[in-house]
């Protein structure tokens, strides 16, 4: 095929969107500003680097997160067996060994004949047909560039990284192994329990901790599902004690009693070196964050890997500047991963994708894709490009943007499988139509991962 793409942003979108162009007979020009230029919440230059958590969320059908990784598996993603091949355990979610995963999709995106691979930042929008993957964290010039395009306001919301701690540095006296409701004796988490007296007397020190940002953020500017943990706090005493720290389904083994508060830890790596804690995305200075969490029982001596950190990022309105292909009406130009609002790790790979499939339609003459919205994907776009989404706020998978269930009303679990069922039908039913992006096989992967 006689034409070049030029993707920008060497992350999650960008290295699945290259990939899939390439694996099409695509030509791609792949730029990543690391090593030359570095994001604040960066660490390394490898690409398709995990910069927050390293969870990949549930691998569960009946779960949206893991409905989405189906479809990403019947429409052939490129970094989701990837990831699978990075596991660490976690229970009923995929993460991944964010290390060894990044090497590895670096390998796969310089192993390809098709991509040439541009260590440069680029401060423009490229000439020719592109898709920008820059994240929400793209240099400012860049910025720019894209909010002159859309010729709308360009929106920002808060977003906060866990720390991560020593795994030889835990108090394994205290902090046991377990899963919520896992009688095996086998779990996936450290959890760190705590009485009453403890769990507020860490509470009051929490919500009084010194801030990186000086000022109460207003609701608006703080993604829910990434709100410091010291925000969550500040809603009330038992807030935490019903959410990421609630303790249900679980057991201290030293008192045989369920604890008051359960701060739990999980494995960032396959050698299980390091731990993260989970839900404790901050924005306490470093020094709070030692004099604080090490009032958690079993991190009394806890080493730091690496503090928490918070970052400003950046989304366009999507609703009001992309069409439903996330191209800019009337450009060369598309747009995937966080930048368009899609909030989440396997959410960022799944638009990448969308990306790559809707520019080889472009370059064939083909139909855009055009996914039903019962999918997982295929809502999630309908509502990221719905003019009546207002305001716009990012957005993870989530059963709440699919349509309802015709018929009785069921149960929550019971719901939530038939959305599943409801999606599987209809995506595959789709996809089978589209042999100009797929070929003659129908998409059965979902079913044989």
């Amino acid at each position: 095929m006689d034409v070049e793409i030029t993707v920008v942003g060497g992350g999650l979108a960008g290295c699945e969107c290259a990939l899939s162009l390439a694996r099409r007979g695509v030509r791609v020009r792949l730029y990543e500003q690391r090593p030359g230029g570095c994001a604040p919440a960066h660490r390394t230059d490898g690409l398709a680097e995990l910069v927050c958590s390293n969870s990949l969320k549930s691998t569960r059908e009946d779960s949206a997160a893991g409905m989405l990784k189906r479809e990403l598996d019947a429409m052939g993603s490129e970094l989701l067996p990837i990831a699978r091949r990075c596991a660490v355990p976690a229970g009923g979610s995929l993460a991944i060994d964010r290390g060894q995963f990044s090497q590895m999709v670096s390998e796969a995106v310089q192993a390809s004949p098709l991509i040439e691979l541009v260590r440069e930042e680029v401060t423009s929008i490229p000439t020719g047909p592109c898709v920008l993957c820059a994240g929400p964290l793209c240099s400012p010039s860049l910025s720019e560039a894209i909010s002159e395009l859309v010729g709308g306001e360009y929106l920002a919301f808060f977003d906060a990284a866990a720390p991560v701690v020593d795994a030889q540095s835990i108090n394994r006296s205290v902090a046991f192994v377990q899963s919520r409701y896992d009688d095996s004796g086998v779990g996936d988490y450290l959890n760190c329990p705590m009485s009453k007296e403890e769990y507020e007397a860490f509470w009051h020190e929490l919500v009084g901790a010194k801030r990186v940002v000086a000022r109460d953020f207003e609701q608006r500017d703080l993604f829910s599902a990434c709100q410091p943990v010291e925000e969550v706090a500040r809603k009330g005493v038992d807030t935490l004690r019903f959410g990421a720290l609630k303790p249900v389904g679980l057991v201290d083994p030293r008192t045989g009693r369920r604890p008051w508060a359960v701060v739990q830890l999980r494995s960032e790596n396959a050698a299980c070196t390091a731990y993260n804690l989970v839900g404790f995305q901050t924005n306490l200075t470093w020094g709070e964050q030692a004099r604080v969490f090490s009032m958690i029982p079993g991190l009394e001596e806890a080493d730091f890997l690496r503090y928490g950190v918070m970052h400003r990022n950046t989304f366009v309105d999507a609703p009001r500047v992309l069409d439903k292909t996330f191209a800019i009406p009337g450009t060369h130009v598309r747009l995937a991963g966080q930048i368009t609002g899609t909030e989440g790790y396997v959410e960022a790979i799944a638009s990448g994708l969308l990306a790559a499939l809707n520019t080889y339609a472009d370059l064939i003459g083909a139909p855009s894709m055009d996914l039903p919205n019962t999918s997982a994907l295929g809502a999630l776009v309908a509502y990221a490009t719905d003019p009546l989404t207002s305001p716009y706020q990012p957005m993870h998978v989530n059963f709440g943007l699919v349509p309802p269930l015709e018929g009785k009303r069921l149960r929550k679990r019971e719901r939530y499988r038939a959305y599943s069922e409801r999606g599987k039908k209809d995506l595959l039913a789709y996809l089978t139509q589209r042999s100009d992006i797929f070929g003659d096989v129908v998409q059965e992967r979902g079913d044989n991962r």
